[in-house]
């Protein structure tokens, strides 16, 4: 199975900080490029950042860009998402994905092709 389990979200107060981690169950993310979508209530899925596998190439959404970086530590087998100067319409459950892409590439605008995925970690920011 190709488990992916998120921690760090909560409930934070516009202008904050959240820093999310995304965790491998039973598997190595080297190799794997990933990616962080979002959905608030009652709105589709969007795309919030992807790191290639390499960690060479990173995308952000432009709503996020300036204030959301994503990393990966391979020894750490983690891919960290820091959120900050948090923002209401960021609220929504956040979850990761992965899969393989090619060497630059990372799933930015869909997960479509990703073969794992985590629930996801709830993050609401409250003005």
């Amino acid at each position: 199975q190709w488990q992916l389990v998120e921690s760090g979200g909560g409930l934070v107060q516009s202008g904050g900080s959240l820093r999310l981690s995304c965790v491998p169950s039973g598997f190595s993310l080297e190799l794997h490029s990933v990616g962080w979508f979002r959905q608030a209530p009652g709105k589709e899925s969007e795309g919030v950042s992807c790191i290639s596998s390499n960690g060479l190439s990173s995308q952000y959404a432009d709503s996020v860009k300036g204030r959301f970086t994503i990393s990966r530590d391979i020894a750490k087998n983690t891919v960290t998402l820091q959120m900050n100067r948090l923002k209401t319409e960021d609220t929504g459950n956040y979850y990761c994905v992965a899969g393989f892409m090619d060497y630059n590439e990372c799933p930015l605008t869909s997960h479509e092709k990703m073969h794992a995925r985590g629930k996801g970690t709830l993050v609401t920011v409250s003005s």
